[in-house]
């Protein structure tokens, strides 16, 4: 990154290389007030006068579009934060897939359900219908996946989306709103916008918005339940997270150590739900310990970087801070750029910070 860049911008930086690739411009105050009004007209006439079935065939036009580009879609993301290309592949697909089930399946997720009434006349039924305007903050490492969740069902049951991505991920960004529009979708029920973090805080407020959802740090989610709670929004946090991979006994102990480290360094490391702390047995644990570090050690050659410099400068702070607090640090290599070397980290005492903080990147705590 250039000196003096403006961080708000929201920007492509191939973290192989630390190249500026473009950047784009935040929002206008006046561009956020046409996506938060064209985003509340299009709930007030699209959604409540289209049929179930209407919104379920755009929804599976989003899945197709998705395979058709699937090849230039990957290479945006392999260029925005690093993904290796098969797995960018293969998160398209999983995209795909989502909007596909949520188009498949709509009708019968959404059809009344009946009650039965303990005593009295009458009927009643539970109805699941639109609320209105969401905000949508989703994050860096999975750019596709974590729209497809979000905005498949919420499309399909009549709510409309303004989704604003990480600052890195504003290429994809741009590639998913015009998939929407391809589909067929009419203006306001998916809108992109390049907001700024002051601008997402007021469009929170704003009584057209109805709920607010974010995958991210645990900073951004506090900020964002603050300002939800304040203003008696519905709101959905996907936080991070430092997940255990427990071995008790294996009959396949080589089998197992495969698991592991894939489930470690699956997207380099950078994903919320991948294990993270590896808890093993007494009796097996110096040799699933040997067995899993020269592994986890010979991935070095052919990992990806991570999704930025910042990104790589943050892990290795936090890995030199455990090996400060008595940890035991196994390695290849030191960290260039966003390059950061795999390594497994034993010797964590309870006590100390390092124990209780998620490593978003390929290293693994024994």
């Amino acid at each position: 990154m250039g000196k003096g860049r403006d961080m708000s911008l929201y920007a492509v930086v191939d973290p192989a290389t630390g190249d500026v690739v473009q950047e784009y411009p935040t929002a206008t105050d006046e561009q956020m007030e046409q996506a938060l009004a064209a985003a509340a007209k299009a709930h007030r006439e699209w959604s409540r006068s289209s049929t179930v079935a209407e919104r379920a065939a755009l929804i599976k036009q989003v899945a197709k579009l998705h395979t058709e580009r699937r090849e230039e879609l990957a290479k945006i993301i392999q260029r925005e934060m690093g993904k290796p290309l098969d797995q960018s592949e293969g998160e398209v697909d999983f995209s795909a897939a989502i909007y596909e089930y949520y188009a498949d399946n709509a009708e019968k997720f959404l059809a009344d359900e009946p009650i039965d009434l303990l005593d009295g006349e009458g009927s009643a039924l539970i109805r699941r219908s639109s609320v209105g305007v969401l905000i949508g903050i989703m994050p860096w490492n999975y750019p596709y996946y974590q729209v497809a969740r979000f905005a498949g069902p919420n499309l399909t049951l009549g709510n409309t989306i303004i989704l604003k991505h990480a600052s890195q991920c504003p290429e994809s960004a741009a590639a998913m709103q015009q998939i929407f529009t391809d589909a067929g979708f009419p203006e306001g029920a998916y809108v992109n916008v390049y907001a700024t973090n002051e601008q997402i805080a007021e469009a929170i407020a704003d009584p057209r918005v109805q709920g607010v959802s974010l995958t991210g740090s645990e900073r951004a989610g506090a900020a964002v339940a603050e300002i939800a709670g304040r203003n008696l929004k519905k709101v959905v946090l996907e936080l991070g997270g430092s997940d255990p991979f427990i071995v008790l006994s294996s009959d396949d102990l080589d089998s197992t150590v495969e698991s592991a480290v894939a489930g470690r360094l699956e997207n380099t490391g950078q994903a919320c739900n991948a294990a993270k702390r590896f808890i093993v047995a007494e009796d097996i644990y110096d040799e699933f310990l040997d067995k899993f570090t020269k592994k986890v050690l010979e991935k070095a050659d052919n990992l990806a970087p991570l999704s930025s410099v910042a990104a790589a400068e943050r892990l290795d702070e936090q890995v030199s801070r455990a090996v400060d607090n008595g940890a035991t640090l196994v390695s290849k290599g030191q960290r260039k750029g966003a390059f950061y070397p795999p390594g497994v980290l034993t010797n964590v005492s309870p006590d100390s910070p390092s124990y209780k903080e998620e490593l978003f990147g390929p290293v693994a705590t024994v």
